[in-house]
């Protein structure tokens, strides 16, 4: 099954939605006094990846002395510099991402040097690290100190800056505080509030907006073409104008699991306990699936908030989902049975 991952930021030059961030870049550069680190932020799944690339793509293009001629940020796709950037073998571009743990990162090692090629199901099944850690700043960090490739700019992506842990943030101060000329940082942030102020207060903020629901409608007929226009429609309204989070929706067909659970929920607990249980063992047995459920639970919870003359209830049972999902993010929990617990509780407010 295609996952919302195989539109890959790195060799998509499609951007939808986001002129405004996008001009706002361009306007910078052609000042000729572009400041050297910038905060992409919003919303998952609304572009700021896939802007990061086209960012740095153009930068590693575009000629500054020919400034007047450009109206926006495309690379044509047949460009050397396109290619090169989008399979990761250019010399002045460096993306900083999660590592795989230390086990996962010994099987790709060992795969590399057997000459084994992974099979895509073993790839996805790879665990990565929950944080960028120290080392990995200090590598980019290093990387922008060094001479550029005939003579031109050093960039560094990290995606996502709120993935880094403290000691690793603290080091990229060294380089928001002294950065080598003509080198650029872009953050893609999806929760701007988690970075230190130190690190804001050094960056440009470049604030992406979601997504209409015809913008997102129009995306997926063209990454998803096998959806039908009232599939499309559900997904666009359900989405919140995320497009990653809409094409995640589609590959996992969460209109029928979000009519399933709401079905459940209203049944009081009256109808098939074999059913609930086996919709509840459904979304634990799959990790995607159950990153997936806890989404669709806060909406029903929205939606129910729209609707329940039991507000205050609602909340109270929602925000005691919020803490049943993390306690099962921090701790080997059976997902099954607090999924039907989480059911237990919310018959209670329905």
């Amino acid at each position: 099954m295609a996952k919302a991952g195989d539109i890959n930021p790195k060799n998509n030059n499609y951007l939808l939605g986001q002129t405004k961030a996008e001009d706002m870049f361009l306007q910078a550069w052609k000042s000729e006094n572009l400041h050297h680190a910038w905060i992409l932020s919003g919303r998952k799944g609304v572009g700021k990846a896939t802007l990061a690339f086209r960012i740095a793509r153009f930068m590693l293009w575009a000629n500054i002395e020919q400034k007047e001629q450009y109206n926006s940020l495309n690379v044509p796709e047949n460009s050397p510099i396109f290619k090169q950037v989008a399979d990761g073998s250019h010399p002045d571009l460096k993306v900083l991402e999660r590592g795989f743990v230390e086990t996962d990162k010994r099987k790709v090692i060992k795969a590399i040097q057997n000459g084994e090629p992974m099979s895509d199901d073993e790839l996805s099944r790879l665990k990565k690290s929950a944080y960028i850690r120290i080392d990995e700043v200090r590598e980019a960090v290093d990387f922008l100190s060094k001479t550029s490739f005939n003579n031109g700019w050093k960039i560094v992506i990290i995606d996502s800056a709120d993935e880094m842990n403290r000691n690793a943030e603290n080091a990229l101060l060294k380089i928001l505080e002294e950065p080598p000329a003509k080198t650029l940082l872009l953050l893609v942030c999806h929760n701007m509030g988690t970075l230190l102020p130190t690190i804001r207060s050094r960056c440009v903020k470049l604030n992406l907006q979601d997504l209409s629901t015809n913008e997102v409608a129009s995306l997926l007929r063209r990454y998803r073409p096998d959806l039908n226009e009232k599939q499309i429609a559900k997904l666009s309204e359900m989405c919140n104008g995320s497009i990653g989070k809409a094409i995640q929706y589609a590959d996992f067909d969460a209109v029928r699991i979000y009519d399933d659970l709401c079905k459940i929920a209203f049944n009081k607990g009256q109808g098939s306990l074999s059913q609930m249980i086996a919709f509840c063992s459904d979304l634990a047995a799959d990790g995607d699936k159950f990153s997936l459920s806890e989404d669709l639970f806060y909406k029903f919870f929205r939606d129910l908030m729209e609707q329940s003359p039991k507000a205050e209830d609602v909340y109270k049972c929602y925000q005691q989902a919020k803490k049943m999902f993390a306690e099962c993010a921090s701790v080997n929990m059976d997902k099954s049975l607090m999924l039907l617990n989480l059911f237990n509780n919310i018959t209670k407010v329905v």
